[in-house]
């Protein structure tokens, strides 16, 4: 493990020192434990998720339809080549 510092308000620190002594774990434990649901709930959309939003994200951007022809004249516009 990895150890880390984090500073918690005064009521943050006497809620999770009860908490620890109602639940029989150590607040370590529990600032793990919180930490843990955290990545789970708002972690890294899995790849089927990746998928499905480039999927619905299809035909609804607008643009050249030859830029992946024309790329180099488009970037040349752009930069004034």
């Amino acid at each position: 493990m990895i150890r880390t510092q984090i500073q918690l308000t005064e009521e943050q620190s006497k809620m999770l020192r009860r908490m620890a002594i109602r639940k029989k774990k150590s607040v370590a434990e529990l600032i793990r434990m919180s930490v843990d649901e955290l990545i789970q709930k708002e972690g890294e959309p899995d790849n089927r998720q990746l998928r499905l939003k480039a999927i619905q994200a299809a035909g609804k951007l607008s643009g050249p339809t030859d830029l992946s022809i024309n790329h180099d004249d488009y970037l040349a516009e752009v930069y004034g080549e």
